[in-house]
C-alpha cells in the first residue's frame, strides 16, 4: 500500500517504458534546475538586504556638533556602560515566556540542551546591567571540552557586532582614539553635575593618555572641537572585542594585553612617555566598549590575571609611565575542567576566585538535544557526510550512549539508568508519578553529571568511521553502534575499566532504546497493510466491551452459539498498553462514551477516533502478524501476496518514517531476528 505522492516499489512487470522514464527524468531535472534558480535568487535577495542594513548610517562631526544633534536623540543610550550595551544586546534578541523566563534567541540554533547555563549566564549581565556588585567581577564559563562554551561567546560576539549596525544599537566614539572611547569623557569633572542634572545621567570614566595630548597639542583644549564619529563593533576591525588565547607561559608577554612603546615612534616624538610613541594593540583596547574574551584563561601568568581583574573591578589598567587608563569592558573567560582543578589546589588563588564568576557549562543530558548537537555538527561538516543517508534513529542512538557516559559510575541498575535517561528528555515514564521525576530531576542529580564523558566530536569522528568503513551512502543505527565500539577499543586515553563500562552503555543503548525505536517502527508499518483487520480488530473490541458493561451474551458470528465477552481477549488489548486490571472499567467506559458520542455526531469510530485503543489495537495486531515478518529472513521464497506486503512495509518505512531502502530493509531484518529470539 503507498501513499498519494509517494514513490512505491515497481515489479518488473508494471516498469515504465523507457521513453515513460526518459520524460520522467527530464522533468525532474526541470524542476531541480527551478528549484535551484529560485534558491539562488533568494540568496542573492538575502545578500542585497544585509548589504543595506549594514551600510550603516555614517555620522562625523565636533563634539559640539554631538551635543547637538546625537545626545538629545537618546542619551540614556549613548552613556550605557559595557555590562549595560551587552545586556540590552541580549534583550533585543530575545523575549519573556509566560513564566517569566528570559530567552535570548541568539542560541536558538547553535547551542542545545545547556538551557541553564545560558539562564545564568543571562542573569548575570541583567545584574550587571542594573549595576550591582556583579558588574565588577570577571565571568568564568567553565566545562567540559566542545560543551559550548567557545560557541557561546562566539555568537555573543556577533550579536554584538549585528546590534552595532542597529538603530537602538548605534555607538560613538572619539576619532582617531585607539580605545574608541566614549565621547561623552570630553565633558569636564566640574561640568559633570549640571550634565547629570540636565540628562539625569551619571558620567563615569576618564580621558585616555593618547586623547588628552590630542586635545592639548590639536585643539588647544577646546574640547566642542574634538572629532567624534560613529562606530561598528567588528571583531576582524579590532573595534569593541578583543581575543586572548595563551601561548607558553614562560615566553607569555603581558604587552599582548596592554601594550608596549613603539620603537619606531619613539623617534619621531622624542620620548617613550609621549603616549603617541605607544602601541596600543593590546587586547584590553581593542576590547573597550565591547567584549573580552580570554580564552583557557587560567593557563596564563598570574600577575595576567590580576590585571584582568583590576580592570573588571575598577574599569582601569596601569602601564608603565601612563596614568591610569580607564576602559568600559566585560571580561569573558572561560577554561576547562583539569585546569580549574590544579587553579584551586594553589591557595594564593582565593581572591581571585572570589572575584569571578563562575557558571558551569556541562555537557547535555538531553539525548534529544544531543542529537540536535549532531545534526548541525554534520551539516556543516566536511563532505564525507554529503549525500550520506542515516537512517531515523541513528543520531538519537549515538546521544543515549554519550549521555549514559556522561552520568556518574555508581551502581545503579540498568533499568533506573534508563529511566532517569528517559526523564532527562523529557519522556512520559510508565508508572512514574510526579514526585518521583522531580526527585531524578532535583534531589538524585548528581553534581558532576555532564561534565565528563563521551564528547560530541567523539561520536562525530565515529559517524565519519562508520561512514568509511561502510563503503555506501547509507548508514544504520547498528554500523554506528559498532563505530562507536571500535572507537572506544582503538582509543589509548580511555582506561580499561571505563573501556568496558562503555561498551556496556552501548550494549544498554540498543537493548532498551534501539530495539524499543525499530520495532515500534516497523510495527507501524506493518500495520498499515492490514488497516482492514485492524478495524476488524476494533469493532471485535468495542462489540466485546459493550457486552461486558451491559452484562449480556454475545452471538457467536460462526456457530450461533450465544457466549460470555472474551474477558481474555479484552485484556491481551488493553495490557499492551500498560491498563492495569484495576483500570480496565474506566478505560471501556471512557472508549464507550467516546463510540457513543461520535455515532450521534454522524461519525464513524475508526482507529483514529482513540488514541491509546489504536495503540493497543496496532500492538495486537502486530503480535498476531509475526509470521510474515519472520518469512523476510527466511530462506524459501514468499508468495506474491507476502512479497507484496513486506514491499508495503518497506516502502512505508522509507515514505513516513525516514529510511531509505537499505537501512529499512536492515530494519526488517533486525526485528525479524529480535522477534526469532522471543
Amino acid at each position: 500500500m503507498t501513499s498519494p505522492g509517494k514513490t512505491r516499489l515497481s515489479s518488473d512487470n508494471d516498469a515504465p517504458a523507457p521513453a515513460a522514464q526518459a520524460d520522467e527524468a527530464d522533468r525532474h531535472d526541470g524542476r531541480e534546475q527551478a528549484d535551484g534558480e529560485d534558491r539562488r535568487n533568494r540568496f542573492m535577495h538575502g545578500l542585497a538586504a544585509y548589504a543595506a542594513q549594514h551600510r550603516g548610517n555614517p555620522w562625523r562631526g565636533s563634539f559640539g556638533d554631538f551635543l547637538e544633534h546625537i545626545l538629545p536623540t537618546g542619551a540614556a543610550l549613548l552613556a550605557r556602560s559595557a555590562h549595560q550595551y551587552l545586556w540590552d544586546m541580549m534583550r533585543s534578541n530575545g523575549d519573556t515566556d509566560g513564566s517569566g523566563r528570559f530567552r535570548c534567541r541568539l542560541f536558538d540554533d547553535e547551542l542545545f540542551g545547556i538551557d541553564e547555563a545560558i539562564d545564568r549566564v543571562a542573569a548575570y549581565f541583567k545584574a550587571a546591567a542594573a549595576g550591582s556588585e556583579v558588574g565588577r567581577r570577571m565571568l568564568l564559563l567553565l566545562g567540559p571540552p566542545s560543551g559550548g562554551k567557545s560557541t557561546m561567546v562566539i555568537l555573543l560576539k556577533r550579536g554584538l557586532e549585528e546590534y552595532s549596525h542597529s538603530s537602538e544599537g548605534a555607538l560613538y566614539a572619539i576619532a582617531g582614539c585607539p580605545v574608541h572611547e566614549s565621547p561623552l569623557h570630553l565633558v569636564p569633572h566640574s561640568m559633570r553635575a549640571g550634565f547629570r542634572a540636565s540628562y539625569e545621567l551619571e558620567l563615569h570614566g576618564e580621558l585616555c593618555p593618547h586623547c588628552m595630548a590630542r586635545l592639548e597639542e590639536q585643539y588647544a583644549g577646546d574640547f566642542l572641537r574634538m572629532p567624534v564619529e560613529r562606530i561598528y563593533i567588528s571583531e576582524a576591525g579590532r573595534c569593541g572585542i578583543g581575543t586572548y588565547a595563551p601561548h607558553d607561559p614562560t615566553t607569555a608577554d603581558l604587552a599582548d594585553l596592554v601594550g608596549s612603546v613603539d620603537l619606531s615612534k619613539v623617534a619621531q616624538y622624542g620620548d617613550e612617555g609621549d603616549p603617541r610613541a605607544w602601541s596600543w594593540s593590546g587586547a584590553v583596547y581593542a576590547a573597550s566598549r565591547g567584549m573580552l574574551e580570554m580564552i583557557e584563561i587560567l593557563k596564563v601568568k598570574r600577575e595576567f590575571l590580576y590585571l584582568l581583574l583590576t580592570l573588571t573591578q575598577e574599569k582601569n589598567v596601569k602601564v608603565s609611565r601612563f596614568p591610569l587608563i580607564y576602559l568600559d569592558e566585560t571580561i569573558l573567560a572561560h577554561t576547562n575542567l583539569a585546569e580549574f582543578r590544579k587553579f584551586l589546589q594553589e591557595s594564593e588563588n582565593e581572591a581571585l576566585l572570589d572575584r569571578m564568576v563562575i557558571v558551569q557549562v556541562p555537557y547535555t543530558l538531553n539525548y534529544r538535544e544531543e542529537a540536535r548537537i549532531y545534526r548541525k555538527l554534520i551539516l556543516s561538516a566536511a563532505p564525507a557526510f554529503h549525500g550520506v543517508h542515516l537512517d531515523p534513529h541513528v543520531l538519537h542512538a549515538a546521544a543515549v550512549f554519550a549521555i549514559l557516559s556522561r552520568l556518574p559510575e555508581v551502581d545503579d541498575k540498568e533499568a533506573e539508568l534508563v529511566k532517569k535517561l528517559r526523564v532527562y528528555a523529557d519522556e512520559d515514564v510508565d508508572d512514574l508519578q510526579h514526585a518521583e521525576v522531580r526527585r531524578i530531576r532535583e534531589r538524585d542529580k548528581a553534581p558532576d553529571e555532564g561534565l565528563a564523558g563521551v564528547s560530541p566530536r567523539f561520536v562525530i569522528n565515529a559517524l565519519s568511521h562508520a561512514i568509511i568503513a561502510a563503503q555506501r551512502n547509507s548508514l544504520s543505527t547498528m554500523d554506528v553502534l559498532l563505530a562507536l565500539k571500535d572507537g572506544i577499543e582503538s582509543d589509548a586515553r580511555i582506561e580499561p575499566r571505563r573501556k568496558r563500562k562503555w561498551i556496556d552503555y552501548l550494549v544498554l543503548t540498543r537493548k532498551d532504546f534501539y530495539n524499543r525505536w525499530v520495532k515500534a517502527d516497523v510495527h507501524k508499518a506493518l500495520f498499515v497493510s492490514f488497516e482492514h483487520e485492524a478495524q476488524d480488530l476494533l469493532n471485535k473490541y468495542l462489540d466485546e466491551v459493550e457486552a461486558m458493561l451491559d452484562n449480556r451474551q454475545i452471538r457467536d458470528p460462526i456457530t450461533s452459539e450465544e457466549r460470555r465477552p472474551d474477558e481474555r481477549f479484552l485484556r491481551a488489548v488493553e495490557e499492551k498498553i500498560q491498563i492495569s486490571d484495576s483500570g480496565k472499567q474506566s478505560f471501556r467506559q471512557e472508549v464507550v462514551r467516546k463510540a457513543m458520542g461520535a455515532f450521534k455526531r454522524g461519525e464513524a469510530f475508526g482507529l483514529g477516533s482513540h488514541v491509546q485503543l489504536n495503540d493497543a489495537v496496532q500492538q495486537y495486531l502486530f503480535e498476531q502478524r509475526r509470521d510474515v515478518l519472520r518469512l523476510v529472513s527466511s530462506a524459501k521464497r514468499p508468495d506474491d501476496d507476502v512479497r507484496a506486503k513486506i514491499s508495503a512495509v518497506e516502502q512505508r518505512l522509507v515514505d513516513e518514517y525516514g529510511y531509505d531502502a537499505h537501512s529499512a530493509r536492515e530494519a526488517l531484518n533486525y526485528v525479524t531476528t529480535l522477534l526469532a529470539q522471543e
